[in-house]
C-alpha cells in the first residue's frame, strides 16, 4: 500500500521532494533520526517521537502540500498524538500503513474521528486471486478455500511453504500482538478458543455456549465474560467477523447467538492444521467475505413460523436465511447450498424464502455447475464461480 500511494502521487505530478517516506521498522530510516532498531528491540521500547518530528520539520521547508507516507506507525511512541498534530496542518496529507493488531484495532478509529479516511484492506478476493493463479477456476477455488487470499501466502510455492507462512502469521502477528496489547495472561485458553471457532465456522454460538464447551472438553473454568473479551479481541484485530441475527418479519435484531467467520480461510485452516477442511462451511465463509468486500452489511436472517403437525398440534419454529445483505436501499436474501442433487434438496433450501413476504431478491448460491436461472417463484440460482467472478451477478 505504501508503494502504491508513492507511485500514485508521482504519477499525479507531485514532486518527489514533497513526498516524505518513513518506515519505522527500517534500520536505515531509524538511523536518519539517530535511533537504532537493535536498541529498540533490546530495550522493548518504541521510537522517540521528538526525534521523528524534528526530522519531519527538517524536510518541510518549501511551499505547497507535503505528503507523509508512514509505515508500521505503531512502532512510534504516542503515534496517535503525533498524527493528530499533523492532521491539523493545512500543508500536510498523511498516509499511514501497518499490519500490527494495535494499528488495525477498531478503537484507533476513534482517535481520529472526523479527520481521517480509513481503507480496510481485505485479503485478495477470488477474482483477484485468479489473476495470478496458474490453473482453472475449479482448482483455483479449492486452493483459495484451503490457503486463503493473503498475498504473502498466495505468492508462496508449494503446500508446505503456504502452511508455514500462515502459521507464522498467526504466531508472529496475530497471537503476539493480541496478547501483548490486551495483556492476556492465559494465552493457552485464548488459542483454544481460536481452535474451537476454526472448527465451527458459521455455527450459531455465544460466550455461554462456548464456556460449556470449555468445561466439558477442556475441563476449564473459564468464564463467559472472559470468552466475550477474547471474542472482542479477535474482532477488534479483524481476525474474525460476526454476523448478527435479524428477525425478517419483526424487523429487529436478535442479540445472541451470533455466527463468526474468519477474514481469511487460510488462517482458519492453519489453526486446525488443515485437518477439518469442510467444504460446506468454507463455501459459506467465502460468500460472507465476498459480500463484505463488496460493501454489504451482512446479517443472519431469522423467519419465525407456526406449523400444525398431523396431530393438530401447533409448533413454533425459526427458519434461517444464511445471509441478509444490505447496501443503501438494496437488499438480497442469500442461501449457501453446497449441492442441490435433487428437487427435494432444492425445496428444502428455498423453504425459508417462500415464507418471506417482501419483494427483495432471493438467491441460492451452489457449487453445482448451473447456468444462472430463475424458478417459478422468482428465486435466482447461480453457481459459486459466477458469483465470485462477476460482481454484478446479483443485479442480473
Amino acid at each position: 500500500m505504501n508503494n502504491l500511494f508513492y507511485h500514485r502521487l508521482l504519477e499525479s505530478g507531485v514532486n518527489a521532494d514533497h513526498i516524505i517516506r518513513f518506515a519505522f521498522d527500517s534500520a536505515d530510516d531509524l538511523y536518519m533520526i539517530d535511533e537504532s532498531l537493535i536498541k529498540i528491540e533490546k530495550e522493548k521500547r518504541r521510537v522517540d517521537p521528538e526525534k521523528f518530528m524534528a526530522y519531519i520539520r527538517s524536510k518541510v521547508v518549501g511551499e505547497g502540500m507535503y505528503y507523509l507516507l508512514l509505515d508500521e506507525i505503531q512502532m512510534l511512541d504516542c503515534f496517535e498524538a503525533v498524527l493528530n498534530g499533523y492532521l491539523c496542518k493545512d500543508n500536510m496529507d498523511v498516509f499511514v500503513t501497518g499490519s500490527n493488531a494495535k494499528l488495525l484495532s477498531k478503537d484507533i478509529a476513534t482517535e481520529f474521528a472526523g479527520r481521517k479516511d480509513e481503507v480496510h484492506m481485505y485479503p485478495l478476493s477470488f477474482a483477484e486471486f485468479m489473476t495470478i493463479y496458474n490453473g482453472d477456476k475449479y482448482m483455483g477455488l479449492s486452493e483459495y478455500m484451503l490457503y486463503g487470499g493473503i498475498p504473502l501466502v498466495v505468492l508462496r510455492e508449494g503446500a508446505n511453504d503456504k502452511a508455514i507462512a500462515l502459521q507464522n502469521l498467526f504466531d508472529e502477528i496475530y497471537i503476539r500482538d493480541i496478547t501483548e496489547r490486551n495483556r492476556v495472561k492465559n494465552v493457552a485458553e485464548l488459542e483454544d478458543l481460536l481452535n474451537i471457532l476454526s472448527s465451527s465456522i458459521g455455527s450459531l454460538t455465544n460466550p455461554e455456549k462456548l464456556k460449556n464447551t470449555f468445561k466439558s472438553v477442556k475441563k476449564s473454568k473459564i468464564t463467559s465474560a472472559t470468552i466475550k473479551k477474547y471474542l472482542d479481541y479477535f474482532e477488534d484485530s479483524f481476525l474474525i467477523e460476526s454476523a448478527l441475527r435479524y428477525d425478517i418479519k419483526g424487523k429487529a435484531y436478535i442479540g445472541t447467538p451470533k455466527k463468526y467467520y474468519f477474514s481469511d480461510l487460510g488462517l482458519c485452516n492453519a489453526r486446525i492444521n488443515f485437518r477439518q477442511f469442510g467444504q460446506t462451511h468454507s463455501m459459506e465463509n467465502v460468500i460472507f467475505n465476498e459480500l463484505r468486500m463488496r460493501g454489504y452489511s451482512v446479517d443472519v436472517g431469522v423467519v419465525p413460523i407456526t406449523e400444525q403437525n398431523q396431530d393438530d398440534k401447533v409448533t413454533r419454529k425459526q427458519l434461517e436465511v444464511d445471509f441478509v445483505c444490505n447496501i443503501g436501499s438494496s437488499r438480497y436474501y442469500i442461501q449457501s447450498a453446497y449441492s442441490l442433487p435433487d428437487e427435494a434438496k432444492r425445496t428444502q433450501e428455498i423453504r425459508t424464502f417462500r415464507k418471506i413476504d417482501d419483494s427483495f431478491k432471493k438467491i441460492v448460491i451452489t457449487k453445482d455447475i448451473v447456468q444462472p436461472h430463475y424458478d417459478e417463484y422468482g428465486i435466482l440460482t447461480v453457481n459459486i464461480y459466477d458469483f465470485l467472478l462477476d460482481p454484478q451477478i446479483l443485479e442480473k
